[in-house]
């Protein structure tokens, strides 16, 4: 049955190209982050908890100070938690485990399976996020631009990585691509506020898995550098990233949307080399042009304009 009623397909605009570049930007980010959390021997789901937690508490008191409260049925709160569960919880788990078998090179790439996942499950699920040729041409060369920017690397010996490893990062990519057309039921209900309840109702199933998993109470007490880290990973990373997530979904689609997870490579690329002054390996300009293009075809308007000059 689809989730949706039939109108026009839905397209990505320039307001929404700027803000999936912000987004991609912003994630790009969590890697980062990440590294100087892990340096203080953070637990991974401690971290993960106070990253959602501190957003949370960021926008519910955003809109207190608004006064401008958040819907309370159970209906609605039962759909945030469903949306947190499958956009933060489930997936974030299974990357986790995924990473504790295989390299994060390889989990990266597979994660960048993400679109493929989506285009297909919206295809069967949706209206009007049908598969086209030109959707699924720049679906693949955007995976490929992953896998060339990351490196050949990454794939060594895939046939003797962990399979319960890559499965997990797998079924991480579906989950995510799932939770983008889930998303989908928020139409109507200011994107804030939709962050605002995914990352609240993910916070509430974390709670009692950090508490039994890590048991945070008993941790040394974390520097201020890592501090300083987790409260930019909650603010820009999570409550503003989810806030733009929410506008563009609305907006754009699943489909659109998921395209992110292919620019998130060249955004901690580039960070890496801006902040962290890492090196960036010859085969990231072709593989950023793999994406660049496969971008290109699954917008559609850069190909329009080649043809008209053609034909010119």
């Amino acid at each position: 049955m689809s989730l949706a009623t039939p109108h026009q397909p839905l397209r990505m605009g320039l307001a929404e190209w700027v803000l999936l570049f912000a987004l991609s930007a912003l994630w790009g980010g969590t890697f980062f982050f990440f590294k100087v959390l892990l340096e203080d021997d953070l637990p991974p789901f401690t971290i993960v908890l106070g990253r959602v937690g501190i957003a949370a508490l960021a926008l519910n008191l955003y809109l207190l100070v608004r006064r401008d409260p958040m819907p309370m049925t159970v209906g609605i709160w039962r759909d945030f938690l469903v949306m947190g569960l499958l956009n933060n919880v489930l997936p974030f788990t299974l990357i986790v485990f995924g990473e504790t078998r295989i390299s994060s090179g390889l989990a990266s790439i597979l994660n960048a399976t993400t679109p493929v996942f989506a285009v297909l499950s919206a295809h069967l699920l949706t209206a009007n996020e049908r598969l086209t040729w030109r959707r699924g041409a720049g679906v693949l060369f955007g995976f490929a631009g992953v896998a060339v920017l990351i490196g050949p690397g990454a794939l060594a010996g895939l046939a003797n990585q962990d399979l319960l490893g890559e499965a997990s990062c797998l079924a991480a990519a579906f989950i995510y691509g799932l939770a983008g057309i889930y998303g989908r039921r928020f139409k109507g209900i200011p994107p804030i506020k939709v962050a605002t309840g995914q990352i609240t109702g993910s916070t509430i199933i974390l709670l009692p898995l950090a508490a039994l998993i890590d048991r945070p109470w008993n941790l040394p007490m974390p520097g201020a550098p890592a501090w300083a880290s987790l409260v930019s990973l909650a603010l820009l990373c999570t409550a503003l990233a989810y806030m733009l997530y929410f506008r563009i979904l609305a907006v754009a689609g699943a489909t659109n949307l998921m395209l992110v997870t292919f620019l998130l490579p060249i955004s901690a690329l580039l960070l890496g080399w801006l902040a962290l002054g890492e090196q960036i390996a010859p085969t990231a300009v072709p593989g950023m042009v793999l994406i660049g293009f496969g971008l290109a075809c699954i917008d559609g308007r850069p190909l329009g304009w080649f043809s008209r000059a053609r034909t010119a």
